[in-house]
C-alpha cells in the first residue's frame, strides 16, 4: 500500500468507523460465538503473497465483528466505561503517525512536554492538591500517564517498598539482603478493593493484608489503625495503605478523612485509587470523597474509563518524583544525554522502558470538549443512572441493597440469590445488554453501570423493561414449579380429571422451568470469576528448609522474635537466646558455620525471590528466608507440616486458621 491508497482506504475505513458507532445500538451487545470460533475462519498460515485490501476489508464484518463485545453500546451496562471519542480517535491517529518512543526527553522532546503540561491541565481540572504538579515552586512531584491502573498500582507498591526499605537500613548493625526485609513488610486494602492490588502483592512477593469494611462497604480508619498494632506485634513492617474511591463491586468509598491521618501518624505509603471515580472529580459537587486527599502520596484514575479518551491512558501522579526515580532509574551510557540532569525523563518513571505519545489524545480531549462539556456528560451519566433507580425501587419484587453512587446501580430479587443469578443468566443470554454480577456479602447482585456517552432516557427505560419483563417471567415459572411440590386436596383429584388432557403439557412446562433453573448455576459462565473469596493474605514461601537464624534486630521499634527452626520443632539442640532487651538497636543473628554465609546468602537472592507457593503457606503470617542449599524431600515434608500449624494472619478475631482452598484455588482469571 502506498500513500495515494492510504489516502483513499483511510476515507473508507473512516467512513465505515462513524457508521459503525452511528448504528451501534443496535448490535447484539454479546456475540454469540464460542471460544476459538475464529480458528475456521482463517487460514492455518499467513498468506505468502499480499493479499487485495478489499479481501482484508470484507473480513472485517465475516472475521472480527462477530466476536465483539461492543462496549460503546448504550446497552453496555458491564463492569465500568471504556469510552472513546472522535477527538481522542484522532489524537491517537496522529501519535501512530509519529510512532515516537519517548523514553527519554530527547528521544521525542515534544512527547515528554506535552504530558508534563496536560498532566497539570487535569491535576487542577480536578482540584487535586498543588504538590502532585510539574510546575509549581513547592512541588517535588509530577504526573505521568501509565497504561493501567493496575501497572499504577503496582508502580506505587514497588516505590513504597523502596522507600520503606531505604529508611530501615540506617537503623541496622548489618548488612541485610533486600529479600530479608522484603518478607518482613505488609501492605493493606479493603476486601472491596480491586484485583490488580492483590497481584501487585503476587508480582512483588510482599504480604497484602485485606481489611473487612464497614455497613458501607467503607474502609475505616480505627480498623487500619488495629492491623498495623497487631502486626507490629507480630513482628511485620506496615508500609503501605491502598485507597480505594469507587470500589468495583459497587462504587463504595474508603474513608480517607479518617484513613489519611493513620497513615501519617503510623508512616505508611499512602496510594489513592480513583479508577472510575476520578472522572466525576470535573464537578465540584462530586468532590466530597476527595476529603482527606493532602494525606496522599500517590493518586490514579482512568481518563480511558469515564473521561472518552480511549485505552490506554492512565494518569498518576506521586508527591515526591524523587522517591519514584530511585525505584526504577538505570543509567546505561546508551540512554544518557546534554540534557538528562535538567529535563524529565519518564522512563524513571515506570516499569517499561519505551512509552507511547499517549497526551496527544488527551490534549485533543480536554481541548475540543473543554472543562464544560466534561462535566455535563459526567452529570448526564448519574442523571441516567438516577432514572433507572427511581424505576428499581418502585418494583415491589426488587430491591437496591447498596447506596447508588454515581453511575452504578445495584439491585437484586427479594426472592434471593439463585433467581439473582438465573435473571442475570437470561439477561445475558438474550444479548440485549451486558450486565455482570457482584456480591455484598452473601448476597448476590446484578450491576448496571451507564457506560456510553450516548445512552438516553429511551436506552434506560427499554433496557429496564427488558429487566422487568424478564424478572416477571422467571418468577412467575417459579411460582408455578413452587405450586406443583404443593400437598394436593381433595378436590384436586377431581380437578385433575377434568383438566387430564392438560396435564401433560403442565408437567412439561414444569420440567423445563426446574431444568432452567437447575442449570443456571452452570450454565453462568460470567459468574465464575466471582465465586472465589478473596484469602485476607497474600504472602511468599518457599518449598525449601528454613533458616533456624531469621531474626532482624527491631527496625523503628518492631520487636522483631526470633523464629523458631525445624531443629526447635522437632525437639533439637536449641538455639540462641533471644537479643530482647538489649538496646534499641539489635544485631543481625550470625548464620551457623555449618551453613550459608553473609556472601553466599547473596547470591540466592535470586533463588529466594522467585519462590514456589503452597496453599498452607501462602496464608501465613511469619516467612522464613529459606536456604536451598540443604533441602531434601524429608525436610520439604516436614516443613509444609509445620506451617499447617502456624498460626495464619486474619483480618477477624474469628478467623484464626488457614481457609481451605477453594476448587478454583485448586484449579489450572480477569484488570484491565
Amino acid at each position: 500500500m502506498q500513500a495515494e491508497e492510504y489516502n483513499r482506504r483511510g476515507k473508507e475505513l473512516v467512513d465505515y468507523i462513524t457508521q459503525y458507532l452511528g448504528s451501534i445500538r443496535d448490535r447484539r451487545v454479546i456475540p454469540d460465538v464460542k471460544p476459538g470460533y475464529m480458528k475456521e475462519l482463517l487460514p492455518d498460515t499467513a498468506p505468502t503473497e499480499p493479499e487485495d485490501w478489499d479481501s482484508i476489508f470484507r473480513d472485517i464484518e465475516k472475521v472480527i465483528m462477530p466476536g465483539v463485545v461492543h462496549w460503546q453500546s448504550p446497552h453496555m451496562h458491564a463492569y465500568y466505561p471504556s469510552l472513546t471519542s472522535w477527538p481522542s480517535m484522532l489524537g491517537d491517529m496522529l501519535a501512530d503517525a509519529i510512532n515516537c518512543v519517548g523514553f527519554t526527553w530527547a528521544s521525542s522532546p515534544a512527547c515528554t512536554e506535552l504530558e508534563m503540561n496536560v498532566m497539570d491541565w487535569l491535576c487542577k481540572a480536578l482540584g487535586l492538591p498543588s504538590f502532585f504538579l510539574h510546575y509549581h515552586p513547592a512541588s517535588r512531584g509530577g504526573g505521568i500517564l501509565q497504561s493501567t491502573v493496575s501497572e499504577s498500582t503496582l508502580v506505587a507498591l514497588l516505590a513504597a517498598r523502596k522507600d520503606k526499605m531505604l529508611q530501615l537500613r540506617p537503623e541496622l548493625e548489618q548488612d541485610v539482603d533486600d529479600s530479608v526485609l522484603n518478607s518482613r513488610l505488609v501492605a493493606y486494602a479493603s476486601d472491596q478493593a480491586h484485583s490488580s492490588v492483590e497481584k501487585a502483592g503476587l508480582i512483588s512477593l510482599v504480604k497484602i493484608r485485606f481489611l473487612p469494611t464497614d455497613e458501607q462497604l467503607s474502609l475505616r480508619g480505627d480498623t487500619l489503625k488495629q492491623a498495623i498494632q497487631e502486626d507490629r506485634r507480630r513482628g511485620l513492617v506496615p508500609f503501605m495503605l491502598c485507597v480505594t474511591l469507587g470500589t468495583t463491586g459497587v462504587c463504595a468509598f474508603d474513608n480517607l478523612p479518617e484513613l489519611g491521618p493513620v497513615c501519617a501518624e503510623e508512616g505508611l505509603w499512602l496510594h489513592v485509587d480513583a479508577a472510575y471515580a476520578g472522572s466525576a472529580y470535573f464537578c465540584p459537587e462530586l468532590r466530597w470523597s476527595l476529603e482527606g486527599i493532602e494525606f496522599a502520596d500517590s493518586f490514579v484514575f482512568n481518563p480511558s474509563k469515564w473521561m472518552m479518551v480511549h485505552f490506554d491512558c492512565t494518569a498518576f501522579w506521586v508527591k515526591d518524583k524523587y522517591k519514584l526515580q530511585q525505584t526504577f532509574t538505570v543509567d546505561p551510557v546508551y540512554l544518557r544525554h546534554e540534557n538528562s540532569h535538567a529535563a524529565t525523563d519518564f522512563m524513571h518513571w515506570q516499569i517499561p522502558l519505551s512509552r507511547r505519545f499517549r497526551s496527544l489524545k488527551l490534549w485533543f480531549v480536554m481541548r475540543s470538549f473543554g472543562l464544560k462539556n466534561l462535566q455535563a456528560h459526567i452529570r448526564h451519566g448519574i442523571e441516567m443512572a438516577k432514572l433507572l433507580e427511581s424505576h428499581i425501587k418502585n418494583e415491589p419484587h426488587f430491591e437496591v441493597p447498596a447506596k447508588r453512587h454515581l453511575g452504578l446501580v445495584v439491585f437484586c430479587l427479594k426472592a434471593g440469590n439463585a433467581l439473582t443469578q438465573e435473571l442475570l443468566r437470561r439477561l445475558t443470554r438474550s444479548g440485549t445488554m451486558y450486565l455482570i454480577p457482584a456480591d455484598i456479602h452473601t448476597k448476590r447482585i446484578i450491576r448496571f453501570t451507564v457506560t456510553s456517552q450516548f445512552s438516553t432516557a429511551e436506552d434506560i427505560l427499554k433496557d429496564w423493561s427488558i429487566i422487568s419483563k424478564t424478572a416477571s417471567t422467571l418468577l412467575a415459572e417459579t411460582q408455578a414449579v413452587n405450586n406443583a411440590d404443593l400437598p394436593k386436596s381433595p378436590n384436586d383429584d377431581v380437578l385433575q380429571e377434568n383438566h387430564h388432557g392438560d396435564s401433560g403439557t403442565k408437567s412439561e412446562e414444569r420440567e423445563d422451568a426446574v431444568s432452567g433453573l437447575d442449570k443456571a448455576e452452570v450454565e453462568l459462565w460470567i459468574d465464575k470469576a466471582w465465586i472465589r473469596p478473596r484469602r485476607q493474605m497474600r504472602s511468599l514461601s518457599c518449598s525449601s528448609e528454613p533458616l533456624p537464624y531469621t531474626c532482624m534486630g527491631p527496625l523503628s521499634g518492631y520487636d522483631f522474635q526470633r523464629r523458631p527452626s525445624l531443629k526447635d520443632a522437632t525437639g533439637g539442640p536449641p538455639n540462641a537466646p533471644s537479643t530482647a532487651g538489649s538496646g534499641p538497636m539489635y544485631r543481625i543473628r550470625e548464620m551457623p558455620s555449618n551453613r550459608l554465609g553473609k556472601q553466599d546468602l547473596k547470591k540466592l537472592t535470586k533463588f529466594y525471590s522467585v519462590p514456589s507457593f503452597c496453599n498452607q503457606w501462602v496464608q501465613c503470617a511469619r516467612h522464613q528466608p529459606c536456604c536451598p542449599a540443604n533441602v531434601s524431600q524429608a525436610t520439604q515434608k516436614h516443613s509444609s507440616s509445620t506451617c499447617r500449624r502456624m498460626n495464619c494472619m486474619c483480618s477477624s478475631p474469628v478467623a484464626n486458621r488457614a481457609a481451605s482452598p477453594t476448587p478454583l484455588e485448586t484449579a489450572p482469571k480477569l484488570q484491565e
